[in-house]
């Protein structure tokens, strides 16, 4: 009764997961369906067995729940990517994911051949934040992931700001594939060596997967990457200010001041004070207790060396380049944002024409500026994530299609001239 997707799952087209993808998953379902199978008519053949009788009914019914174990691993893993699919269904929610799949690809697949990126795909959930099952790591059974699962929250479609949740996700399997982690780390250590801000230096070791994942958005997005990320760690102040030093994220005051920190290394502009103003009139730290702003004193003292060491680390990955210089930054200063938004204001269809990321970048930057209102903001992006999401299926359509005639041709599938005339 294990069914692949594709026999029960309801979806427009447009909707639908990437090919590769959707062959991912239905190789993982089909071959761990078939291991249960071999496995339970193995047990069923030793019952019969004269061997059976040879061993005691507790030794049997161990055999029996190992299998049964295995046989919920493959439902427990079913259920992983149907939380993904059964939204498909969605009107228009559907969609708007596919659209979201493109934007987390474009964020993942950098120039330079680096790794080869795994697919990803989204769905929603509630809550303020978002999480990963990346790719390649471990599912229930021992299984690998063959694909990356985002879980992006509902409350953020359709702005902007679900851009900062989306690929700050995606840059937790971006920095699993180079090993940015342990190579930061390293780098790190040597400042704590050094003896000076020894805890401050600590922390951000400590903290530093969630850290690069920020800069994974910042890279992409701009302030941006910011502003959504203030919108997930804006909560009533006793949050903000909770300092946990066994967790792998940044108390929330901290966190915000790391991105600003990160924006003025990659972004030079006024825009950044002016930010930092604003949340410390929402999170003002005068009354905290002493332990709390020395720590909080500390770690603001080295944020501008900490990000300058961040942005220029040269990790063996890269083969010899500079981690700021696989992003695209450089043509995402805040002026040349602006610029692209004028002038795509005057001429919409050059947007389309854009990569997702830029486009999430330009509009959440107009947004910052007051050049646009969030409807309008909604709008665009309903629209542009309608389109990646068409062009998408169109294009899989279109190599299917290929794919299926060089089939007939070399006479390993067979059809009439009619059903030919109509593929």
């Amino acid at each position: 009764m294990v069914k692949p997707f594709a026999l029960n799952t309801p979806m427009v087209r447009a909707a639908a997961i990437s090919a590769e993808a959707q062959n991912a998953i239905s190789e993982l379902i089909n071959k761990v369906s078939l291991e249960v199978k071999q496995k339970v008519n193995a047990f069923i053949s030793w019952l019969n067995s004269p061997a059976s009788q040879k061993v005691t009914a507790a030794e049997a019914q161990t055999r029996y729940a190992l299998l049964k174990l295995r046989f919920n691993n493959l439902l427990d893993q079913l259920d992983i990517f149907a939380d993904v699919l059964s939204q498909r269904g969605e009107h228009s929610t559907g969609v708007w994911l596919a659209g979201l799949d493109v934007m987390a690809m474009d964020a993942l697949a950098l120039p330079g051949s680096y790794y080869h990126p795994p697919p990803l795909v989204c769905f929603l959930d509630r809550g303020h934040g978002a999480a990963i099952r990346r790719a390649r790591t471990r599912l229930p059974g021992g299984d690998t992931n063959p694909v990356g699962v985002i879980q992006v929250p509902r409350e953020r479609l359709v702005g902007s700001g679900i851009a900062s949740s989306l690929i700050h996700e995606v840059g937790h399997q971006g920095s699993d594939l180079l090993n940015l982690i342990e190579s930061v780390k390293e780098a790190i250590n040597l400042k704590v060596k050094q003896g000076r801000n020894v805890l401050a230096w600590q922390l951000l070791s400590r903290w530093i997967s969630e850290i690069i994942s920020d800069f994974w958005a910042m890279a992409h997005l701009g302030i941006s990457a910011t502003t959504g990320l203030i919108g997930v760690v804006g909560l009533p102040s006793y949050f903000v200010f909770r300092i946990g030093t066994d967790g792998p994220h940044p108390f929330p005051w901290i966190r915000v001041k790391i991105s600003l920190a990160l924006g003025r290394a990659l972004y030079p502009h006024p825009q950044w004070n002016f930010m930092e103003k604003q949340w410390e009139s929402f999170y003002p730290t005068k009354g905290l207790e002493p332990g709390k702003r020395q720590i909080i004193d500390s770690l603001e003292k080295i944020l501008p060396q900490f990000a300058n060491l961040l942005i220029n680390h040269k990790p063996e990955s890269l083969k010899g380049k500079l981690l700021k210089e696989i992003f695209p930054f450089k043509e995402r200063q805040p002026g040349r944002l602006q610029e692209l938004y004028q002038r795509w204001r005057h001429s919409p269809t050059l947007m389309e024409s854009a990569a997702p990321t830029l486009v999430f970048a330009v509009l959440g930057q107009a947004k910052y500026n007051r050049s646009i209102t969030s409807a309008e903001e909604s709008r665009i992006l309903q629209h542009m994530l309608t389109r990646w999401a068409l062009l998408r299926s169109q294009h899989y359509c279109v190599a299917g299609k290929r794919h299926m005639l060089e089939a007939v041709q070399q006479g390993e599938l067979h059809y009439s001239p009619k059903q030919l005339q109509l593929i």
